[in-house]
């Protein structure tokens, strides 16, 4: 199996590299963002063909009674607020008819080996670090929801071109007015490199 594990920043794969080397997967680093993630990743695509693309990283989680360092598959990834504003209505793409907004892991097969908690998915272009902003993000998702900036361009990227995908992603912060002392940057890179190193066992 082809396997191409994308990240947006070296720092959240490094323990990773020598490891992914030996078990012939290939690394893409994207950088930070939609517009970067889906350039990078179209480009790469144009050379090499995979079985299964797994995109990683860190981020934050809504819900405070979850635990920092937790890593998730995330299932489903929305870019937050894609759309238009009508008055105090939001209009997503869906809504007007343009397109989708939500996008999903696709397996090339029934994958169970590792049980994981599950999580839906927003891609921003700011991360939410205001209250005002993160109360109407509440409102509009009051169930658990992890934050990142690139997930849901992956997710795109291989839907368009029907390759199987899944994202995996560890828990850093809380979504709460920034507080970078609170960040448990570490401990989430950590457990998000073991994680993937046994998801890419299971798969060999």
């Amino acid at each position: 199996m082809n396997i191409l594990v994308v990240a947006a920043t070296e720092s959240e794969i490094l323990p990773s590299l020598s490891f992914l080397e030996s078990k012939k997967a290939d690394v893409l680093i994207t950088g930070v963002g939609m517009v970067a993630t889906t350039y990078a990743l179209t480009k790469k695509l144009k050379t090499s063909s995979y079985d299964l693309i797994i995109n990683v990283g860190i981020g934050g989680v809504l819900n405070k009674e979850s635990q920092l360092g937790e890593v998730y598959r995330v299932v489903e990834d929305t870019i937050y607020r894609f759309g238009a504003e009508d008055g105090q209505a939001f209009l997503s793409m869906d809504n007007l008819g343009f397109g989708k907004s939500t996008f999903v892991e696709q397996f090339p097969q029934p994958w169970d080996t590792i049980a994981l908690p599950t999580i839906k998915g927003l891609t921003v272009n700011t991360v939410h670090g205001n209250a005002e902003s993160i109360e109407q993000l509440r409102l509009s998702y009051p169930s658990n929801v992890m934050e990142s900036m690139e997930g849901a361009a992956v997710f795109y990227v291989a839907n368009m071109e029907k390759i199987p995908v899944m994202q995996l992603r560890a828990s850093s912060n809380y979504i709460e007015p920034r507080n970078r002392a609170a960040w448990q940057i570490g401990l989430a890179v950590a457990n998000l490199n073991d994680c993937l190193q046994k998801v890419i066992v299971s798969l060999r």
